[in-house]
């Protein structure tokens, strides 16, 4: 098979929860821990830092790989969902899985993952342990997909566990409660290995107390430990919780085995996380007269971040391409964005993606003013044809609105 053979099937032939959504999620470790064993273990030999929470885990994952890279590590970095190319989910140093791997994989396990059904995280998950291992990699930094206790990821044991902190998200697998989906973010906490909290909430602390007590886990609330301040070519306002995340647990990997980074080594990774890692879409600013800007949050907390944040940027007419999927609760978001601007909404181009004409109405209906667009580039088209040089466009409301503008 060719690579996009290879990727089609992938894709046509897995349950994805990226495509299909609740359909492919699954709901135990089993697979995973079979996949693991056929592939003879390749989790059980990474040095790796497990990264779990609601907004900031991919974004904390770039910025400690870029670190670990400027300090002369060779680093693994696997995180999800990608935005053009499924290769920039696995990445060394920066560079994308190579194709030749990705089918060789595939070819090589085709009849397991078919026999098995296993999901496209769960194969996913795999590959990128084998991957790094091949690779040989000094330390990987591991992104929990979705949740925490029951994510394919949960199968390693990692220096350092982090939890960048809690919101209400992918209730319908979580939780309904912040407690509750403290409950699922925890399960990555492991006996005896130290656990960053990123910000300090206060019906989340004492569920992470005592799940880091039961498994003498000493545990760090970075919030509370971390009074620096350091630049980053992340420019969200949001991203100063996950630096401060990020340098707790950098503190915490100093003191373990042969990891030695420098303070030179912070500021640089810190100020070069797009040109180490290839990040996109994180207050991403695409253009200028008019100043466009993209960003991938998509749930009420991290909606709340970049929406009070364009109120501080200067302009004089707002427009916003806006998208959602279709297990979004459209109305617990509504408060968050500003009536005074003109929208633009589309559907994602997913088969989860909400469809344009009902979340026009759902707008309109609550005094919002705006058009329904057939796809993501037809929106912000017309977007870039109204707007004056003045003006600001803002792209967003999922991952997989802003993928469509790369």
């Amino acid at each position: 098979m060719t690579y996009i053979d290879t990727i089609d099937w992938m894709f046509s032939r897995l349950p994805m929860y990226q495509r299909q959504g609740k359909i492919a999620y699954k709901a135990d470790l089993e697979n995973t821990i079979r996949l693991a064993k056929h592939l003879k273990n390749p989790e059980k030999s990474l040095n790796a830092i497990h990264v779990a929470g609601t907004n900031g885990k991919g974004s904390t994952s770039h910025m400690l790989a870029s670190v670990l890279q400027e300090a002369g590590f060779k680093v693994g970095l696997f995180t999800s969902p990608h935005l053009k190319d499924f290769r920039e989910r696995i990445k060394v140093n920066g560079r994308l899985v190579s194709k030749a791997f990705v089918i060789g994989f595939i070819k090589r396990n085709k009849a397991f993952l078919e026999v098995n059904k296993l999901s496209f995280f769960e194969m996913t998950s795999g590959m990128a342990f084998e991957f790094f291992k091949k690779q040989n990699v000094d330390i990987a930094v591991i992104e929990v997909g979705l949740g925490g206790r029951l994510d394919s990821t949960n199968i390693i044991t990692p220096k350092v566990s982090v939890i960048t902190n809690i919101g209400l998200d992918h209730t319908q697998f979580l939780g309904n409660t912040l407690k509750e989906i403290a409950r699922e973010k925890a399960g990555i906490i492991k006996p005896q290995v130290p656990v960053v909290i990123g910000e300090t909430q206060e019906e989340t602390t004492p569920v992470f107390k005592s799940i880091a007590k039961q498994n003498d886990s000493t545990i760090y609330f970075a919030d509370q430990l971390i009074n620096e301040t350091y630049e980053s070519d992340l420019k969200g306002s949001y991203q100063q919780n996950n630096i401060k995340t990020v340098l707790q647990t950098l503190k915490i990997l100093n003191g373990v085995e042969h990891y030695s980074i420098s303070k030179s080594s912070i500021i640089k990774g810190l100020n070069n996380v797009v040109k180490n890692t290839g990040l996109q879409g994180r207050w991403q600013v695409i253009q200028n007269n008019p100043k466009i800007i993209c960003d991938t949050a998509h749930n009420k907390e991290g909606l709340t971040y970049v929406f009070s944040q364009i109120k501080k940027e200067p302009h004089k007419s707002l427009h916003i391409v806006f998208g959602v999927v279709n297990d979004k609760d459209v109305t617990s978001i509504l408060s968050l964005l500003p009536k005074k601007a003109t929208y633009y909404f589309c559907k994602p181009n997913v088969p989860r993606g909400f469809d344009e004409k009902k979340l026009q109405s759902i707008f309109l209906s609550e005094g919002y003013i705006g058009k329904s667009y057939s796809g993501v580039n037809e929106a912000v088209k017309t977007a870039k044809e109204t707007a004056n040089d003045d003006d600001l466009i803002f792209i967003g409301g999922s991952t997989f609105v802003v993928a469509e503008i790369f």
